[in-house]
């Protein structure tokens, strides 16, 4: 009879047993919220907030956690959505409903859940102004966008608006004068840099969109084209970046310098793309370029006004 060595026997104790559960839980609520795009909401929320105040205090995490939880049940709700879609799709198959992770009652539920609390906070925490963009969002990016991408390939264009409001619910809780110059210039910046971002993917997995039964662009016009026209709205997204200093929102010369410098970059990037045989390699280096240089774009502006604040 062959001896069990104790070398052979691996203890695992409930303390890691409970870790791994939890870690798993965790992963898998991510996935379902998105949460790589919902934290880019609340960076934008509190772009918006630091922008509209004149004073530093702990309040814009209200906002910010509000717009993020209710970003989150409006990720949970169109994964609820898309789940026969997404199916059916390489991209997408994997995504929790279609993989079997979890029941797509408990995604509504999830739903839910997110959208009632962040509701909630957003009402007690901060002002009606920003609850009702935050509202309006879920339903824009739910109620319109969604259901309008099974019917246009140009969806993307009123979509872009979900992107704007965000920043615009973070500086209505600091500042209720919402048609300010300053922060519908912010606004539209993330209505325009949403449109090279999806266009972009969309030269990546326009067959897999296809198969989701999602117009696309490049079926309607010709694929040389959709390049020409998102490389135009890159630059358009880096030029209006560039105009900040007309509208009295940096407070130090040095931000504006870095952003210059980054603005070159992006215009090298984008020049690059165009003049690239379209290799899916070039087209994901534009998508995570433009990403990144919106994500700077973001913490150059967030940090110059708190540094402002702290110094003033």
């Amino acid at each position: 009879m062959m001896k069990l060595s104790n070398e052979n026997i691996t203890v695992i104790s409930p303390f890691h047993i409970f870790v791994a559960y939890v870690s798993g839980k965790l992963t898998l609520l991510g996935e379902i919220v998105k949460i790589r795009i919902t934290v880019l909401v609340s960076l934008t929320t509190a772009l918006g907030y630091f922008i509209g105040t004149n004073k530093l205090t702990f309040d814009f995490i209200y906002p910010v956690i509000g717009i993020f939880l209710l970003a989150c049940g409006s990720a949970a709700l169109n994964q609820y959505q898309e789940r026969d879609i997404d199916v059916l799709m390489d991209r997408t198959k994997n995504r929790p409903i279609p993989s079997g992770k979890i029941r797509s009652a408990n995604v509504l539920l999830i739903s839910l859940i997110f959208l009632l609390t962040g509701s909630a906070l957003l009402a007690v925490r901060t002002n009606l102004y920003s609850l009702l963009i935050g509202l309006l969002t879920f339903y824009w990016y739910n109620g319109v966008y969604t259901p309008l991408k099974k019917k246009t390939a140009l969806a993307i264009i009123p979509g872009s608006i979900v992107g704007a409001l965000p920043p615009l619910a973070g500086w209505a809780a600091a500042n209720t004068n919402i048609f300010d110059s300053k922060i519908i210039y912010i606004a539209l910046y993330f209505f325009v840099w949403q449109i090279p971002h999806f266009w972009l993917l969309l030269l990546v997995h326009g067959e897999d969109f296809a198969k989701g039964g999602f117009p696309v662009l490049t079926n309607k016009i010709s694929r040389k084209s959709v390049t020409l026209i998102t490389f135009s709205m890159l630059i358009v997204t880096v030029l209006i970046s560039s105009m900040i200093p007309y509208f009295n929102i940096l407070n130090f010369s040095s931000t504006y310098a870095l952003l210059l410098v980054l603005s070159a970059l992006m215009i090298y990037r984008a020049f690059r793309f165009l003049n690239s045989d379209l290799s899916k390699n070039e087209i994901l280096k534009a998508f995570i370029g433009i990403n990144i240089y919106t994500l700077c774009f973001i913490t150059l502006l967030i940090v110059d006004k708190i540094i402002f604040l702290m110094f003033k």
